[in-house]
C-alpha cells in the first residue's frame, strides 16, 4: 500500500516540475481592467506573451509582464538543468481575482457623501512546459 502512495506522489511531483507559479497580491488596479490584459495572453507561449505585454498601452500590462518574468525565473530555479528554449514554456493558466477594497467617501451635493470603492486584485500565473526529449 505504501508503494502505491509513493508512486502517486512521484507522479504528482513530475507534473509539478513542469509547472511554475507566480502570484501578485493586492495590485491596485481593478480586476476588470486587469482581466482585459490577462485574456490577451492566456494560452500563449511566453515569447509571444511578453511581446504582447511589452507593446500594450495599458498600465496593467507592465505589472503582468513583471509577473510573467517572475514565473519564468521560478521555473528556471526548479529546472536548473533544462533549457528554456527547448522547454516551450506557455501560459497554462492565468487567474485574476478581486482583492481587498479600500472604501472612501466623496463629497456629494446637499451635505451627502457617496462611497468610492478603490478596487485591487490578485493575479495567479501558472506556466506549463512541453519538454521535447531529443
Amino acid at each position: 500500500m505504501g508503494n502505491r502512495k509513493r508512486q502517486s506522489a512521484q507522479a504528482k511531483n513530475e507534473v509539478k516540475k513542469s509547472l511554475s507559479l507566480a502570484i501578485l497580491k493586492n495590485c491596485p488596479t481593478s480586476p476588470r481592467k486587469m482581466r482585459l490584459v490577462a485574456d490577451q495572453i492566456r494560452g500563449k507561449s511566453i515569447d509571444k506573451a511578453l511581446s504582447i505585454l511589452k507593446f500594450s498601452p495599458k498600465e496593467a500590462s507592465k505589472k503582468l509582464e513583471k509577473l510573467v518574468l517572475s514565473a519564468i525565473s521560478n521555473w528556471q530555479s526548479k529546472n536548473e538543468n533544462e533549457d528554456i528554449e527547448k522547454a516551450n514554456l506557455f501560459i497554462n493558466e492565468i487567474k485574476v481575482d478581486g482583492g481587498r477594497m479600500l472604501k472612501r467617501l466623496r463629497p456629494a451635493p446637499q451635505g451627502r457623501a457617496h462611497r468610492i470603492r478603490k478596487r485591487s486584485n490578485h493575479v495567479t500565473i501558472i506556466l506549463g512546459s512541453n519538454l521535447l526529449k531529443a
